[in-house]
């Protein structure tokens, strides 16, 4: 068996997000099916860096799977992208070692956030930007982003559903970055939890809108109730954009 680091793109517009689901479209499930049928039939398990959920979208998306398969390094993703969907891409595969783990040997994640402000809605980015057609005040959603940065309990900015119990993580950069009528919001550390970033988008939108001062963000995290923090921004902006390991 040799164990394979994968990197993928996915368009999500058409899944139920990325974990298999009963009787739901999932990219797990496609990239197992492919497997699969590489496999003649036998079953590999892939593991990923994180889930996405519904609609949301992957540039670099990281798995891991164990296969016995002798196929040549460079073969694997011209095998793979012949079987599989047209909005899911193999990017990349390497050789690693059986010990590495796609999901707890990830030391950053990047996130991006596609907002586009334009009054008039685009039909053709309506399944991968939030249309949001109202003046916003980035200087003041900085303001505020920079409040969100360093190593904090995110409590109020995590859906209430989220499982885990340690919510604190270190948010190592946030940038907002305009080009015409589209915003783009970079969000990089060292974990994320559950609506995580699409709550913190959320936030920030509201006080780009006036509707929250920038001031208030220290007073949200010591809140630690999700309530306390914006709404949950759309699925279709959200981009899982990379996976940085040592």
């Amino acid at each position: 068996m040799k164990r394979y680091k994968c990197t993928i793109s996915y368009d999500g517009a058409q899944f139920f997000g990325y974990q298999i689901q009963p009787n739901k479209r999932t990219v797990q499930e496609e990239i197992e099916k492919a497997l699969a049928n590489l496999h003649k039939g036998l079953h590999i398990r892939v593991t990923a860096s994180g889930r996405t959920d519904t609609k949301v979208h992957a540039k670099g998306q990281v798995i891991h799977f164990d296969s016995p398969l002798s196929i040549p390094i460079h073969k694997w993703p011209v095998a793979l992208n012949s079987i599989l969907p047209e909005d899911i891409t193999v990017v990349d595969i390497k050789n690693t070692d059986a010990q590495f783990h796609a999901r707890f040997d990830a030391v950053s994640k990047e996130y991006r956030y596609f907002i586009y402000l334009n009054k008039v809605r685009d039909p053709f980015k309506r399944f991968y930007t939030y249309h949001f057609p109202y003046g916003v005040d980035l200087q003041e959603m900085e303001e505020a982003s920079k409040l969100m940065l360093g190593t904090h309990d995110f409590t109020s900015f995590c859906s209430a559903k989220t499982e885990t119990e340690d919510k604190v993580r270190t948010m190592k950069e946030i940038t907002l970055s305009k080009e015409n009528d589209m915003l783009v919001i970079r969000f990089v550390g060292n974990g994320f939890l559950y609506n995580m970033v699409r709550i913190l988008v959320g936030t920030l939108l509201e006080v780009g809108t006036g509707r929250r001062e920038a001031s208030s963000i220290p007073a949200i995290f010591e809140r630690r109730d999700r309530s306390a923090a914006g709404k949950t921004a759309a699925p279709q902006g959200l981009y899982l954009w990379k996976v940085d390991y040592e």
